[in-house]
């Protein structure tokens, strides 16, 4: 798995993710489980969809 994530949307993935499972955890919808998703891609920095796609927003290494 080369990473594929990087920067403002690996944070976005993480903080939207934990902000749903808080949400779910306090009572809010089930869907709202669905925040564990962006939370691991988050934290693993590697998105199956971005692979599919062909997207990466990590820089380039050298």
């Amino acid at each position: 798995m080369q990473k594929n994530i990087g920067g403002i949307d690996k944070i976005a993935r993480i903080v939207i993710g934990i902000g749903l499972i808080a949400w779910a955890v306090l009572g809010g919808p089930v869907w709202a489980w669905i925040g564990v998703l962006p939370l691991v891609t988050g934290l693993l920095g590697w998105c199956p969809a971005y692979s599919l796609l062909g997207i990466k927003t990590c820089p380039l290494k050298k």
